[in-house]
């Protein structure tokens, strides 16, 4: 099973809009057990299939394929709303193909990391989202060891632009993994049933109560070292800026040899990472 999970900016109720602020694919191999997981760069330019028609638009951030797709745009009549039209671009592009996905937006995601208690980050080199300034509003700092975040602290880490994207996905897998840690202990993995009866009215999903169920039962069996959250290299990405038609201005981009990523993509879902 290969399920699209998209972190939205979205921070009103419900998923009329928002930009995908993260993009992760997660492999779940049920025979072996593992689960495997990567992360794509939101400001990857691609080709946007099936909208063309509609608006004109072709080419964007990956991150925008979700906010075109979304029914507050009215950009795309297809199936799946913002994660459908996402999982065609990856398609599109890069030839990965979903069977699922999962979206959250910025209240739920702070909500769901205070329902299992926060999360216990282990930090290997100092975090300071102030850079050392002194300011009038103190961002989050953590000195080299365990901290335990709440949702509002979670949120902050994970949403933070400075330096870079590549910073920002780093810091943003530092708290998957100390979800995994928490989701995976014993007694969280008893109390997993009654947290997704509270919250799966709050995300954006076409995943099943049996997928669901399915998904809960490998956690139950999969050991901590099957579990991974890893990232492309960062050395495949070249930053450059890009005029976007839709928006008319010249935007921040990656690029990157989509033929390079493709088959790397083929490897992971063949069970292949990291990559030799």
């Amino acid at each position: 099973m290969t399920i699209l999970a998209i972190g939205s900016d979205q921070r009103g109720t419900g998923y009329m809009y928002g930009l995908a602020d993260s993009i992760y694919i997660a492999h779940i191999d049920f025979t072996a057990p593992k689960i495997m997981v990567i992360d794509f760069p939101r400001d990857l330019w691609v080709e946007i299939p099936e909208i063309a028609d509609h608006h004109g638009i072709t080419v964007g951030k990956i991150n925008q394929a979700y906010l075109y797709g979304n029914p507050g745009m009215g950009y795309y009549d297809g199936p799946g709303e913002g994660p459908g039209l996402l999982a065609r671009t990856l398609d599109f592009n890069f030839g990965l193909r979903v069977d699922h996905y999962f979206a959250i937006d910025t209240q739920t995601f702070v909500r769901m990391i205070n329902a299992v208690g926060g999360v216990d980050v282990k930090v290997e080199s100092p975090i300071d989202l102030n850079f050392g300034m002194e300011t009038p509003d103190p961002k989050l700092y953590l000195s080299v060891g365990t901290h335990h975040l709440d949702g509002n602290l979670a949120y902050e880490l994970a949403t933070n632009r400075i330096p870079s994207t590549f910073q920002r996905m780093k810091y943003q897998r530092i708290i998957l993994n100390a979800l995994r840690e928490k989701l995976l202990s014993p007694d969280m993995l008893l109390k997993l049933p009654k947290l997704v009866a509270q919250f799966i009215t709050s995300v954006q999903t076409d995943l099943s109560l049996n997928d669901i169920n399915r998904i809960i039962c490998i956690g139950q069996a999969v050991t901590k070292e099957n579990v991974r959250v890893d990232s492309f290299p960062q050395e495949m990405f070249t930053a450059s800026g890009i005029y976007d038609p839709s928006r008319k201005v010249t935007t921040f981009i990656y690029e990157a040899d989509f033929d390079q990523i493709r088959a790397m993509v083929a490897d992971f879902m063949n069970g292949v990472w990291p990559f030799p």
